[in-house]
């Protein structure tokens, strides 16, 4: 057996071992983790013809039966030692954390978090499904048909298959597609190229529970794979930044997870008492490294930018990377530094438009990490151990965002005053913690947030709380001094997965 585990595609939950593999490598060292099979877009066509195997397998399993799967797959996935590829290797929870933290740079204790979100998903399945589906009598979809509520109800699936483009960012991701084993529809995942730890851990704790290997496609694949599974598969998720996602944004077929652009709003009621709020606005910009869709992306508040930028900045500022396994490690390295190199790059660049204020400047540690010379972009040649702040541009040692530290590429914090939402900064979202503080009057805020997955806003004012309710473009709403990462399972907060995958229809029958 190999000392490094070879992860295989899986075609109907059975191992295939290509020619054409790759290496998922430890951000900081290089070292090998393990190798993947590669699929071509005509190995994923092939089996998608059969996928129909695989819903088969699911049907004949109620969905009250699947959903204890899912509760015994979340104790898998938690707590079990479970195969990792096919050369006989087995992955405890710890050596998971462990491998996922290496090659994603999410430090331990945001993988245990991350972890723990999953295990929730899963052994809270029957609340979540209850939910989506708004107290359905969950035999209607065993049957197809059945009386609720007074009236006949029917019930079909959409597709055969659901299919899944993942991305390597946040491992918690993957609890979106969990609801659709519950509802009978097989998953065809194509993994993110840094992550394919967690949906294969996951396919591996769901056989483990009793659920049908058919029902699970893995398909480490090309761009071209990946739009295979895209253009075959009836209904698809696809994750990535807008530049990937806004292609496929009006297809009803594909669900897109691209940039939540979530926001932080203040009303004119309560914005006096602004520093009561300043730990749940700096909870929203930086948990989980900042790398969810629903960390607040820009903080909205009709006085007090200021002031409100600079005391989030106090607090967010000073956070410097740490160790894998601090367990006070509050950022996230960049398997990929092109990735961090680009973050940094757009924030100067558009701090170049007059109006905008890096405000967490001032308030890095000068003993905090130290940045490689390229980092800085102006006469990178005079940056020194020794040099002040003022030898490199301004941005000397205790100025730099983007820092190297113990073998990885890091961003730290930056919070942005912008003097209105038409500044380039106002409302960007990096995969780090990131946010503008920009001041709008209460008038016209719901006329410039635009599209917002997840907004918290903070307000007893019945008539502006009665706006914000009847805003289109929020999808997940908190009103009160609530974090924009809360999640409430029984509630979508990016589509809703039964309604994407069984359609309503009328019905009568004579007999």
């Amino acid at each position: 057996m190999s000392s490094i585990p070879h992860i295989p595609a899986l075609r109907r939950g059975k191992p295939y071992a290509s020619l054409d593999q790759t290496e998922v490598r430890d951000f900081r060292t290089g070292e090998v983790k393990a190798t993947v099979s590669q699929v071509n877009a005509g190995i994923v066509r092939k089996d998608l013809a059969r996928v129909a195997e695989g819903q088969a397998a699911l049907k004949k399993f109620s969905v009250a039966q699947l959903i204890e799967i899912c509760a015994k797959t979340g104790e898998q996935f938690l707590t079990g030692n479970l195969p990792l590829g096919d050369q006989g290797h087995m992955q405890s929870p710890q050596q998971y954390i462990e491998t996922l933290s290496a090659t994603s740079g999410l430090p331990h204790v945001m993988v245990r978090r991350n972890m723990e979100k999953i295990h929730l998903a899963l052994t809270n399945m029957k609340t979540v499904v209850n939910g989506l589906s708004r107290g359905l009598d969950l035999s209607i979809l065993d049957n197809g048909s059945g009386e609720q509520f007074g009236t006949r109800l029917s019930y079909f699936p959409t597709t055969p298959a659901l299919g899944l483009v993942m991305p390597s960012n946040s491992p918690a991701v993957n609890s979106l597609w969990l609801p659709s084993i519950a509802l009978k529809t097989p998953v065809i995942i194509k993994p993110g190229k840094e992550e394919p730890w967690t949906p294969y851990r996951l396919i591996q704790a769901f056989i483990a529970a009793g659920a049908p290997a058919e029902a699970f496609g893995f398909y480490p694949t090309d761009h071209e794979g990946a739009g295979e599974i895209l253009k075959t598969c009836s209904r698809a998720l696809i994750f990535g930044d807008k530049s990937t996602t806004q292609q496929y944004a009006h297809n009803p077929a594909i669900q897109v997870h691209g940039p939540g652009w979530s926001k932080f709003l203040i009303g004119e009621d309560c914005i006096e008492q602004w520093r009561d709020y300043v730990d749940v606005m700096a909870a929203s910009i930086s948990d989980n490294g900042g790398r969810s869709c629903i960390n607040a992306s820009a903080i909205v508040v009709p006085k007090y930018a200021a002031e409100i930028a600079d005391a989030l900045a106090q607090k967010l500022g000073p956070i410097q990377p740490a160790k894998a396994d601090d367990p006070n490690a509050r950022l996230s390295g960049f398997a990929n530094p092109k990735m961090a190199e680009f973050i940094d790059g757009a924030i100067e660049e558009g701090l170049k438009t007059p109006g905008a204020t890096d405000v967490t400047a001032k308030y890095r540690s000068a003993s905090g990490p130290r940045s490689q010379p390229s980092a800085c972009n102006d006469r990178a040649d005079k940056f020194s151990e020794s040099a002040p702040d003022s030898e490199c541009c301004g941005r000397g040692p205790s100025a730099l965002r983007k820092v190297t530290f113990d073998g990885g590429v890091f961003v730290r914090p930056t919070i942005v005053l912008c003097d209105s939402f038409a500044h380039p900064l106002a409302n960007r979202e990096f995969l780090c913690p990131y946010a503008s503080v920009v001041q709008v009057p209460q008038a016209d805020m719901l006329k410039q947030i635009g599209y917002t997955l997840a907004a918290s806003v903070i307000t007893k004012d019945p008539a502006f709380i009665d706006q914000v309710m009847a805003y289109p473009h929020i999808e997940r709403l908190n009103i009160g001094p609530v974090s924009t990462m809360k999640i409430s399972w029984d509630q979508p907060h990016e589509g809703n997965m039964f309604e994407f995958l069984w359609q309503r229809r009328s019905i009568e029958r004579a007999w």
